[in-house]
């Protein structure tokens, strides 16, 4: 099932879980505020299953919730 990941940046206390939880992932940019690894001016992109797992532990760990989940609804 596909996935979506968000990142808030402007909710982000640079607290790093979600580097230690998701390395693959999530990166910080200068300030230590979260960013996508791969794709550092997104605050969205759809998961691949493999991520899946690790963007789940990151998010119930993130305690601001500067990162989100969702599941779009199949038509």
């Amino acid at each position: 099932m596909e996935t979506i990941c968000q990142i808030i940046p402007e909710q982000c206390i640079a607290c790093g879980l979600c580097a230690v939880y998701a390395p693959d992932l999530f990166d910080y940019d200068e300030e230590g505020i979260v960013r996508f690894k791969d794709f550092p001016d997104s605050n969205e992109l759809t998961l691949t299953p493999a991520q899946q797992p690790t963007a789940l532990q990151a998010y119930r760990k993130c305690p601001v919730r500067a990162i989100l989940l969702e599941q779009p609804s199949r038509k």
